[in-house]
């Protein structure tokens, strides 16, 4: 440990904001130009947030207790899933379970900061209380020691960090835009019926080329789809293909749910409520490719895909191993497609069956379709595979090398500054 070093309650070197939520019954208070957030919008391994889902006006933000953060300030989960951590890309506002954190200049950097705090992460979960919901308190974080280097150490060890997440949001954004392809082609050929359409208008052979070209699809797969439409119970549809319910193709199945308690940590994602496993198992119960839906709460709905073996706990679950069909993007996209919001049962909050995702509405295009579709998907579901699995690796060179910087047993005395942005 470098004589530098000093010893803090974390308390001591950050700034604690507490966040509100503007009353949803005044409609004047929603939908400007400020960014609200909630837990939902960053419970990520993404260093950064850039976007909510919704938002407030000026008025709205006078009126409640919700504060405005600046750029380069950090959130953090303080109810419910305790320590999604991200730092803000713009000035945003956001909600009572959460807290603002920013630095006090003279001991610490934001930038820094968030990697003192992402390593402490789970010792505030070891601390949380609450009778439903674990909680953490302002008072929670007089409870954590940190040792601090100078400002310039901060400026490099940060800086080798901050150089992985780089790398590891740019693979989450080319995930972004892959899967935004998918989606896009599920849409123009199973939504939209773009295919059925064009061959609808088409006069000759050599529409039929330019259509194929245009539609970035093999005249083959072309020449698969119907070229009229007919009544069905979802309206017009190509003709020949039937409507169906999800329970005529594939069996949803519910998790076996598991604690934190019992939880021997592994490598084995635990998926539950949450957008991104909360915690690591040394077993699976489902095989992997599996699409997962989570069950309850606040994100009850929520659609994920993995292509690595699972603990499937509180939520729904769907895999080839309960499926007539290999169809696993398809689906994926279907239920991404889908607003099963709206099944959600349950007063005191809403939780979604697998009994209800076996009613939902399907078209059947037919086996030559659906297989043309799921070759095509493979190819970009493999490319995000590879971009997921390159960022793991990179979490883990990254979470290697955080507590051994952050305690100094890593030396970056001879480390430039030079051309360092961050």
């Amino acid at each position: 440990m470098e004589s530098e070093w000093q010893k803090y309650a974390i308390s001591d070197v950050m700034y604690i904001i507490g966040g509100g939520t503007p009353k949803r019954s005044i409609s004047e208070y929603w939908n400007g130009d400020i960014p609200w957030l909630s837990v939902a919008d960053f419970n990520t391994d993404d260093r950064h947030v850039s976007k909510t889902k919704e938002t407030i006006t000026d008025l709205g933000l006078q009126k409640s207790s919700t504060k405005l953060l600046d750029s380069g300030q950090l959130i953090i989960s303080a109810r419910g899933t305790v320590g999604a951590l991200a730092q803000l890309d713009k000035p945003m506002t956001f909600n009572q379970s959460c807290y603002g954190l920013n630095a006090k200049t003279e001991y610490v950097t934001n930038d820094y900061l968030y990697y003192l705090v992402k390593k402490k992460v789970r010792d505030l979960q070891k601390i949380t209380h609450g009778a439903v919901f674990d909680t953490i308190t302002k008072d929670t974080f007089k409870d954590i020691e940190v040792q601090l280097p100078s400002l310039l150490t901060q400026k490099k060890i940060a800086h080798i960090l901050s150089t992985l997440d780089d790398k590891i949001e740019l693979n989450s954004k080319m995930n972004q835009t892959l899967e935004e392809m998918a989606q896009a082609l599920f849409k123009s050929w199973f939504v939209d019926f773009d295919p059925v359409h064009a061959k609808n208008n088409a006069t000759n052979d050599a529409d039929y080329e330019q259509i194929a070209k245009e539609l970035g699809i093999s005249r083959k797969v072309l020449d698969l789809f119907p070229d009229k439409f007919e009544e069905s119970g979802l309206g017009m549809i190509p003709t020949g293909w039937e409507v169906k319910k999800f329970g005529d193709i594939v069996i949803p199945k519910k998790g076996k749910s598991i604690t934190k308690k019992t939880i021997i940590e592994g490598d084995v994602p635990v998926v539950a409520g949450g957008l991104t496993p909360a915690y690591y198992h040394n077993q699976f119960n489902v095989e992997a490719p599996v699409i997962t839906i989570s069950a309850s709460g606040a994100n009850a709905g929520f659609v994920n895909l993995y292509n690595t073996n699972i603990w499937a706990s509180d939520c729904s679950y769907i895999n080839s191993t309960n499926s007539d069909y290999v169809l696993t993007h398809y689906i994926y996209l279907r239920l991404k497609q889908s607003e099963i919001t709206w099944m959600q049962q349950g007063a005191a909050q809403p939780h979604i069956y697998p009994s209800h995702l076996m009613r939902l509405d399907i078209v059947d295009a037919g086996t030559k379709i659906w297989d043309d579709f799921e070759n095509l998907l493979t190819l970009m579901f493999k490319k995000i595979a590879i971009n997921k699995t390159e960022a793991q690796t990179l979490q883990k060179i990254r979470d290697t090398l955080l507590p051994k910087l952050l305690s100094g047993e890593l030396d970056v005395s001879e480390l430039e500054l030079d051309n360092v942005t961050h």
